[in-house]
């Protein structure tokens, strides 16, 4: 069971959906930045010099959702088994409902569609060159 009082539990799912969103939105921009680098080296190169300015970005929208159940747009709460707290899954009110959809379009489901993205259009790009060397 959960030891500690609800202040902990809060906090304990904050600090867990802040680095979860952070890294899902690390690994977001790294991977467009690749894709861009890799499809597009003209426009690749800008980015370099604004890498800071995209994790502060990536940090702030982790930020923003992670925050978001502290003023009272979703909640946190310990998970059901009882040994951890994280978001309140469970909760039925309209506001955690619209919260929990929309963590699932703007921080998972966006996310991980533009990673395929990216990646297939490195594969598709890398596929292509190797065409064009072989037919040179």
């Amino acid at each position: 069971r959960w030891l500690f009082d609800h202040a902990v539990c809060t906090l304990y799912a904050f600090c867990g959906v802040l680095f979860g969103l952070s890294s899902l939105g690390s690994l977001t921009v790294l991977s467009t930045v690749c894709c861009l680098k890799v499809c597009c080296p003209a426009y690749g190169r800008c980015w370099d010099a604004h890498a800071a300015a995209l994790l502060l970005a990536v940090w702030a929208y982790a930020l923003a959702f992670a925050a978001a159940p502290l003023a009272r747009w979703g909640g946190y709460g310990p998970e059901p088994y009882g040994t951890a707290c994280c978001i309140a899954w469970g909760a039925s009110s309209r506001e955690a409902t619209l919260y929990i959809l929309a963590l699932f379009v703007f921080c998972y489901l966006l996310p991980c569609l533009l990673i395929l993205a990216s990646y297939a259009l490195i594969l598709w790009t890398v596929w292509a060159s190797r065409r064009a060397v072989r037919q040179h």
